[in-house]
C-alpha cells in the first residue's frame, strides 16, 4: 500500500496541478485570505476594467469545503487521472489542450446570459468525466457500493446524484455539453471523414516542454497529423 507521498508523486502532471490549485484556492477561501468576488467570472469587469484574470481564476474554485467539494475533488483524482494515464498516456500536450479547449468553450457558453455561472470549475470537471465515459463506456463503476453502472452512464449518474442532493444542475449539464463538443470534433467528425479541427497547437507542446523535465510530450516540434485525436482507434470499435 502506497503512502500519501508516493501516491502524490504517482499522479500525472496536469491532473495533479489542477487538483492542487483547486484545493489551495478553497483552503485560502476557508482561511479568509481573499474574497471570491475577486476571482469570479464577470465579463463586464473583464471588458470595462481589464480584469482578465477572471477568465482563468473562475475555473479553480469548485465550492467551499463541503461534501460537494469533496466529490468534485475525488472526480479529479479518479477520472481525470485515469484519463491522463490511459488515453492520454505520454500525450501531456494533447491532454492540456483538451482542458484549454474545454475552458474556452465554457467561456463562450457562459457569455449567453441564461447560461452564465460565476465559477465554471465544476463544468470543467464534468467535461473530462464525460470524455472519460466515452473512452471506456463498458467499464463497471460502483456508485457508493450500492449500484454498478457502465462507464458510459457515469456523468448522468453524477447528474442524478446532484439532483437528489439539491445541487445546481446547470454546471453539470454545461460540462457535458462541452465534453460532447470536444468528443465530436476530435473523434466523431474525423471518423466520419471530416478534417481534424482540434489538432494540438505547437505552442501547447512548447508550453509542456517548458513545464519541466519528466513530462511526456507527444511530437513537440514536428506536426503530427493524428495529434489531438484522443480515441481514433478505440472509438472506431465502439461504432462497430
Amino acid at each position: 500500500m502506497s503512502t500519501p507521498g508516493e501516491y502524490y508523486k504517482s499522479l500525472p502532471p496536469v491532473s495533479k496541478t489542477y487538483g492542487v490549485l483547486c484545493l489551495l484556492i478553497t483552503s485560502a477561501f476557508y482561511l479568509e485570505l481573499y474574497n471570491p468576488e475577486v476571482i469570479y467570472l464577470s465579463y463586464s469587469l473583464v471588458l470595462k476594467r481589464l480584469q482578465v484574470w477572471r477568465l482563468i481564476t473562475n475555473f479553480f474554485f469548485l465550492a467551499p469545503f463541503s461534501f460537494r467539494f469533496a466529490m468534485r475533488l475525488l472526480m479529479i483524482a479518479r477520472y481525470w487521472v485515469l484519463l491522463e494515464k490511459g488515453a492520454f498516456d505520454k500525450r501531456t500536450a494533447d491532454f492540456l489542450w483538451m482542458i484549454i479547449f474545454g475552458a474556452l468553450s465554457l467561456l463562450v457558453i457562459a457569455a449567453i446570459p441564461p447560461l452564465w455561472s460565476p465559477f465554471m470549475g465544476v463544468s470543467l470537471v464534468f467535461m473530462l468525466v464525460y470524455v472519460w465515459s466515452r473512452e471506456v463506456p463498458n467499464a463497471q463503476i460502483s456508485i457508493y457500493g450500492v449500484v454498478t453502472i457502465k462507464g458510459f452512464y457515469l456523468p448522468w449518474a453524477f447528474l442524478a446524484l446532484d439532483l437528489i442532493f439539491g445541487a445546481p444542475l446547470k454546471p453539470d449539464i454545461l460540462g457535458i455539453v462541452a465534453g460532447h463538443l470536444y468528443y465530436f470534433l476530435s473523434v466523431l467528425h474525423p471518423l466520419a471523414g471530416g478534417r481534424n479541427l482540434l489538432k494540438t497547437p505547437l505552442w501547447v507542446h512548447k508550453l509542456v516542454m517548458f513545464w519541466g523535465e519528466g513530462v511526456q510530450v507527444n511530437s513537440p516540434v514536428q506536426p503530427n497529423p493524428s495529434a489531438g485525436v484522443a480515441f481514433r482507434g478505440r472509438s472506431y470499435r465502439l461504432n462497430q
